[in-house]
């Protein structure tokens, strides 16, 4: 079983079990932004986290298995993006992406914002003129080094 069918696996039982991925996180213990994009295929599980997934979703041991193995992460079908809820964030990153780079570097100095040490909230914000999302991501930024 690859770990594409394990996440196919997952999303069908997810919806056949109605769950929610806030309820899949609460089992776990993790926030549901990263429980998401762990169970999509971007991060490891451990063993108790894998085991208590695979019962929730009556998942094959194989498929357990497979959630504890790190993944190929920014594993998208495509360079470009074609979902287009997907391909906002690209759009987003093609215009405000200088812009970004220029203010980070400004106030932090040469160096990037960590993937790995991060975390993000994503909420939903009522609006009069429709809601909105709310993204606030956070990540420990990391000097480049002279040698």
């Amino acid at each position: 079983m690859t770990r594409n069918e394990v996440t196919e696996l997952i999303i069908t039982h997810k919806l056949r079990k109605q769950l929610t991925w806030p309820q899949l996180a609460d089992a776990i213990g993790q926030s549901k932004e990263w429980t998401t994009a762990a169970l999509l295929g971007q991060m490891t599980l451990n063993a108790e986290q894998a085991a208590k997934i695979g019962a929730m979703l009556e998942l094959p041991a194989e498929a357990i298995e497979q959630l504890q193995v790190v993944p190929y992460k920014g594993s998208l079908p495509s360079a470009v993006p074609t979902d287009p809820l997907i391909y906002r964030f690209y759009e987003l990153v093609s215009v405000y992406g200088t812009t970004f780079k220029a203010l980070i570097h400004e106030e932090f100095g040469d160096g990037i914002m960590s993937a790995i040490d991060f975390s993000m909230d994503l909420q939903r914000e009522p609006d009069p003129k429709g809601d909105r999302v709310k993204i606030v991501m956070s990540g420990k930024f990391l000097p480049y080094k002279s040698y």
